[in-house]
């Protein structure tokens, strides 16, 4: 018995070092992205206003990346981003002060947008819980649901702005030198990790990622609480597709145009696997850091646009590698 207990002692003392070192791993990684691009444009690179530029691309994929982290640790998968993005974008600029005129019910456009995406994202969680089909084959087609929305919305007429000058700019404003993007994008992180830690949906989320068949047997409401990640997720969305309005400056259905992508590279880069059950916000933090510092610094760099996507491909097929390696005998990956 007594050495069964050291084991399993020693056991949990190699999983914690793992999972420390996993989480240095990235921010190791994001360091050396910082210390290269120095070296190689010490005059463009470190300074305040590439910082704020950095931080404020990284808004939007964070504060989608919070709600696609939570659906991917109960191993699941939420593609539906751009189409809720879309419809609650639109929803949120026609909803505010405009052009066309067609309604300006104040802050409470904010709550409507929101509403909107987290009834997408509830749609998508029951669909694939009660008609128990594939998460990405539902939320492919929430994705289109949610792009007809917003074209639908969008109509005919011409592009609705927004004519409130104030809060076009407001995600660019700076306090303390960080975009209020940046700031809001820290607080809904703080939201995801106080649910991840603190939350007994957090962390039945880890046990159904992990295991879905032992969670139900523990007595978790599997179905229930897979339906609200999803709304979770799809009211991120949503408030990403209000940030991406405010900064676009008007309507738009194609306003969360290549933001999947970006967003689940972001997941799986900073160290959460698509099995689920490990990892989440702050990793997801990380690696959308980890991304939004390589984009720019190969800009800044005057690399060609395709070169960077093969970059970034290449980046994102190693972090794949190194985050199924250790598991690879458990996937039962084949050729």
């Amino acid at each position: 018995m007594t050495t069964l207990t050291g084991t399993g002692g020693a056991t949990t003392k190699r999983g914690a070092a793992t999972k420390w070192r996993g989480g240095l791993a990235e921010v190791v990684i994001l360091l050396g992205l910082v210390a290269v691009f120095s070296i190689l444009n010490p005059t463009h690179f470190p300074t305040l206003t590439n910082l704020a530029t950095i931080l404020n691309t990284a808004s939007i994929p964070v504060i989608l990346g919070v709600g696609a982290s939570a659906v991917v640790l109960t191993g699941r998968i939420d593609l539906s981003v751009e189409g809720v993005m879309g419809a609650a974008g639109m929803t949120f600029v026609l909803l505010s002060a405009n052009s066309r005129e067609t309604a300006d019910i104040g802050w409470l456009a904010w709550p409507a947008a929101l509403a909107v995406g987290a009834a997408l994202g509830a749609l998508t969680g029951a669909i694939h819980v009660l008609a128990k089909v594939p998460s990405f084959i539902v939320s492919l087609g929430i994705w289109y649901v949610g792009l007809g929305i917003a074209a639908v919305l969008f109509g005919y007429e011409m592009i609705p702005f927004l004519t409130n000058e104030s809060a076009v700019a407001w995600p660019t404003a700076t306090l303390a030198g960080i975009p209020n993007s940046f700031l809001l994008a820290l607080c809904v992180a703080a939201l995801g990790v106080l649910i991840e830690r603190m939350t007994r949906l957090g962390r039945a989320a880890y046990a159904i990622g992990n295991n879905e068949a032992v969670a139900r047997m523990t007595g978790i409401p599997v179905s229930t609480f897979v339906v609200i990640l999803f709304a979770f997720a799809g009211a991120c969305s949503g408030l990403a597709g209000v940030v991406g309005s405010l900064a676009l400056g008007a309507g738009a259905a194609n306003v969360g145009v290549g933001m999947l992508f970006l967003t689940l590279a972001a997941i799986v880069i900073g160290g959460t696997p698509l099995g689920g059950g490990r990892g989440g916000t702050l990793r997801t933090v990380t690696g959308v850091l980890i991304l939004s510092t390589l984009y720019n610094g190969l800009i800044l760099a005057g690399v060609d646009p395709s070169i960077q996507s093969g970059v970034s491909g290449l980046v994102l097929v190693a972090a794949v590698v190194a985050a199924g390696w250790s598991q690879r005998e458990r996937l039962r990956v084949f050729k």
